[in-house]
């Protein structure tokens, strides 16, 4: 009399260990890649001062962001202040370097609402198909007939202005193209050989999911959050621009080009150097993010 045998354990544990050090050799050759690249590296270095600088801004200055002095106000760029001072006499070095902790930290934190979000609805459209992915389609299609800034806009006025609401708007607006990519990606690795073996011996969807697809197409996501996070700075500005986030006296990139308005025929330096602030990051960003899209890329090994 024959007797079933269950499947253990041991094929998954085998199977997951086999696809990690795939993927982790993968990793480690694109990194080598990258490393070999002089802009990528450029760019990183770049973007590494910037989070040090705004990290240490107690450190780098000893002026305080929100305190006025009236007799210093419109100062140009001197000893005492390098990059001048504001209509109220704040200095400016001090004012960017606490902007730059609220605008990456705007950046991170919405590309990762966008990121989860994207995760969660991408894979479920992607892997299940059917009647969830044409819902999932239609629903995204809605989404992207909107530009992402106005989309931001909508959600901003609807929720209230503040920066928590801001950074859940600019996530929002970024889900879609999440979700899309997501979802092409767990289409095409969900008929991989290791998933179908993941079926036959018994691993449940989510399991398959988590544990086998996600892990697998996780390069080009992390590649495109990279570069989302630049666009998400942008647009964060530009909705702190139009009065849509932070409310003086908080220092922010975007609330600093507003409030130079006002001043600028006389003023040159209040709106240059936040400009120059946003723009070196966001182009530090963006060529990084190029770099690790042409390192993560299998057809660009060779080039």
């Amino acid at each position: 009399m024959s007797m079933a045998v269950k499947p253990t354990a041991a094929p998954i544990t085998a199977m997951e260990g086999q696809s990690a050090k795939q993927g982790a050799s993968m990793t480690l050759l694109a990194l080598r890649s990258l490393a070999r690249k002089p802009i990528p590296m450029l760019g990183l270095a770049v973007l590494v001062i910037t989070i040090l600088l705004v990290i240490l801004a107690p450190v780098m200055t000893p002026y305080d962001p929100a305190k006025m002095s009236p007799t210093e106000a419109l100062q140009g760029p001197s000893a005492r202040h390098l990059l001048g001072t504001d209509g109220f006499g704040r200095d400016q070095l001090t004012r960017i370097l606490y902007g730059g902790r609220l605008s990456l930290q705007v950046g991170l934190i919405s590309v990762g609402i966008g990121l989860w979000a994207g995760l969660v609805v991408g894979s479920v459209a992607g892997y299940f198909g059917g009647w969830a992915d044409e819902a999932i389609g239609r629903l995204i299609d809605i989404m992207m007939a909107f530009p992402g800034i106005l989309l931001a806009m909508t959600i901003v006025a609807v929720l209230g202005i503040s920066i928590p609401n801001l950074m859940i708007a600019v996530g929002v607006s970024s889900i879609p193209a999440f979700t899309r990519l997501i979802r092409g990606g767990v289409l095409s690795a969900r008929e991989n050989d290791y998933v179908l073996a993941a079926r036959a011996i018994g691993c449940s969807d989510l399991a398959i999911i988590r544990r086998h697809l996600i892990p697998n197409i996780m390069a080009p996501i992390l590649v495109y959050a990279t570069l989302r996070i630049a666009t998400a700075i942008l647009a964060s500005a530009s909705l702190n621009f139009l009065g849509m986030g932070a409310k003086p006296p908080t220092p922010e990139w975007g609330l600093m080009l507003s409030e130079s308005r006002s001043f600028i025929r006389t003023a040159w330096w209040l709106a240059t150097f936040p400009g120059l602030a946003i723009m070196a990051t966001v182009i530090s960003i963006n060529v990084l993010g190029d770099g690790l899209r042409d390192a993560f890329d299998p057809w660009m090994k060779g080039k």
